[in-house]
């Protein structure tokens, strides 16, 4: 088509406007060269990761932890007391040692009337898993030196477990504090509670709450046995306390059930290595 033009003196306004040129296919359609970041994902607040859990789903999470975890502390009372000990040096150990499967492991060598010396290795034998937990939360947390200490003295099981679930530095931190507070506040409380109640019912072995230790500890160690080795791991050690039981003084079957964990590893290691490519 051929372009219009206007008459002379034609006033501009009045003048007919020049056609679009058509766009070609090199060239880009208008807002298409836009590559800034992408906007908040829709409902997510602004500045806040859409992935993020909220402090209160991190609250709620590790307040069910501790609660759950902290009702046993009457089982340890009870069978503390009950094992002989009183109930001041029973709610020491909850208050200076505070790692149930270490304390638990002390009170049942005693109770079977082990060797102290001996029921103190085994105890602190299995706790010093707990070392290794520190390593690996002194990274994630970075904690300022001040809070260091106390901070080391709630390294636990399931204060760890809490802290490595979260996504990030400040809930983790938020994590271990609640569920570390938490559980402290109420095993110790819980550990007063069922030693008085020990004192009150006199010989706890007649209301068969002897049982009570050894049942809480298979409890808090049954969910952790996730894979084929610890499976194979805890069955060896069963096998092998209760073949020494009755050949051993008491509290040494459980150390010597503890090396069947290297024992199994190093089985593996070695299968693995046959297996591999040569």
């Amino acid at each position: 088509m051929a372009e219009q033009t206007a008459p002379p003196g034609t006033p501009r306004a009045q003048r007919p406007a020049a056609p679009a040129r058509p766009r070609t296919c090199a060239e880009p359609p208008a807002g298409a060269g836009h590559t800034g970041p992408p906007g908040p994902a829709a409902g997510a607040p602004p500045g806040i990761p859409a992935a993020s859990p909220s402090d209160a789903a991190v609250i709620r999470d590790s307040l069910g932890v501790g609660l759950a975890v902290g009702l046993s502390g009457f089982a340890f009372g009870m069978t503390s007391v009950g094992a002989g000990l009183d109930l001041l040096q029973t709610c020491l150990l909850s208050l200076l040692v505070f790692t149930g499967a270490s304390q638990f492991a002390l009170v049942g060598a005693l109770a079977a009337g082990g060797n102290p010396f001996t029921a103190a290795a085994g105890a602190f034998f299995l706790g010093t898993r707990n070392a290794f937990y520190g390593l690996r939360l002194s990274q994630l947390l970075a904690l300022p030196r001040a809070v260091r200490p106390v901070a080391a003295h709630w390294v636990i099981d399931e204060t760890t477990a809490v802290a490595l679930a979260q996504p990030d530095r400040r809930t983790a931190r938020l994590g271990f504090t609640v569920t570390g507070l938490t559980l402290y506040v109420l095993w110790n409380l819980t550990t007063l509670l069922g030693g008085l109640g020990a004192e009150a019912l006199g010989d706890t072995g007649a209301w068969g709450l002897d049982a009570a230790g050894p049942a809480a500890f298979l409890a808090l160690l049954a969910p952790m046995l996730r894979t084929a080795t610890e499976r194979a791991v805890a069955g060896l050690a069963v096998v092998v306390g209760l073949g020494l039981l009755p050949v051993l003084p008491a509290g040494v079957p459980v150390l010597a059930a503890a090396l069947t964990a290297p024992a199994v590893l190093w089985a593996r290691g070695r299968r693995t290595g046959k297996d591999g490519p040569r």
